[in-house]
């Protein structure tokens, strides 16, 4: 069957989603509700591709001013979305080659290219970082998360059981929030203090988007039973993509980091609240594009168990 390739418009907005939550290597990142909410700060330009009349992958992508096609620089991760069967390697080689023609005739000059990292996928779908390596395409930058595989036994190091057995002698209360504005305040104020930096959303936004994914974008907060009236002392804000539960922020107060609060916080995520996941993403430990190492927050998360994924990024000139 003829291979054609078009861009996104509006009205393929609910084929789009369709196809999203029945991917075989797509997270609800990829749905329009999610996708659109920046718009104003990226020029989508994202692509479907079909055999014949049938629609068989599909690209998030925006497009900058001088020419670059971004998968996608709104989202962690990006790729080509691929369907549950019936689409191979080979398959998807000849759409990155018929889309590097109809980009190239558009004016594009080079794809920045984000793989989802294969803990997310249903399936085995690594077929686009193959068909990156055939085309010339040159890896720009490893970032290194770190992830539990909660299907096997969970194994803290001595600090970590030390801290917890410490903070367990501590009269706690972990509650989900709604609370965004508190939550980001609480996130705002600790990355200013230990990394003289900025969370990526702001409360509004934190907003609008628990209200379109209730079930995936959930924050969870610990208070101290004996000093209600001090409110939160550590949070984690969780992106639930179904087979893995991603923490996307995590603060704590001057308080809680003199406690160790965020260990039995996370100790209750990752032993009963998300348990049953495939597993549990801490994220990235890296500054500077992947050039820069924080040791010590990597040997943190590694003190739960957690050990590397690699979060890869090609450059394709066209």
């Amino acid at each position: 069957m003829e291979l054609n390739i078009r861009r996104y418009s509006r009205d393929d907005r609910e084929l789009w989603d369709d196809f999203v939550r029945k991917s075989r290597n797509a997270t609800f990142l990829f749905e329009r509700g999610y996708m659109d909410y920046h718009s104003d700060r990226f020029a989508d330009c994202s692509w479907m591709a079909y055999k014949g009349d049938k629609l068989v992958a599909m690209l998030p992508a925006n497009v900058d001013s001088s020419g670059v096609l971004h998968s996608h620089q709104g989202l962690t991760y990006g790729g080509w979305l691929l369907p549950p069967s019936h689409l191979d390697g080979s398959d998807l080689l000849e759409i990155f080659q018929l889309a590097v023609e109809i980009w190239k005739a558009a004016g594009i000059v080079a794809l920045d290219y984000k793989p989802l990292p294969w803990i997310y996928s249903a399936q085995p779908s690594q077929e686009d970082v193959y068909a990156l390596f055939r085309m010339g395409a040159t890896v720009s930058e490893i970032n290194l998360s770190s992830a539990i595989n909660l299907s096997y036994p969970i194994h803290y190091n001595k600090l970590r059981k030390r801290t917890l057995r410490k903070s367990s002698e501590l009269r706690v209360i972990i509650d989900e929030t709604d609370d965004s504005e508190k939550f980001m305040q609480m996130v705002k104020t600790c990355l200013q203090d230990r990394h003289d930096t900025q969370p990526v959303h702001t409360a509004r936004e934190i907003s609008i988007l628990k209200e379109r994914f209730p079930e995936n974008i959930r924050m969870f907060a610990l208070r101290l039973e004996d000093r209600p009236e001090e409110g939160f002392q550590a949070g984690v804000m969780v992106y639930d993509t179904g087979r893995v539960a991603h923490a996307q922020y995590i603060a704590s107060t001057p308080l809680g980091r003199e406690l160790n609060l965020l260990t039995p916080l996370f100790d209750w995520l990752i032993r009963e609240r998300y348990s049953d996941k495939a597993y549990f993403d801490f994220g990235i430990s890296n500054e500077d594009h992947g050039r820069y190492l924080n040791s010590g927050l990597l040997r943190q998360k590694f003190s739960y168990g957690a050990t590397g994924v690699a979060y890869q990024r090609w450059e394709l000139k066209i």
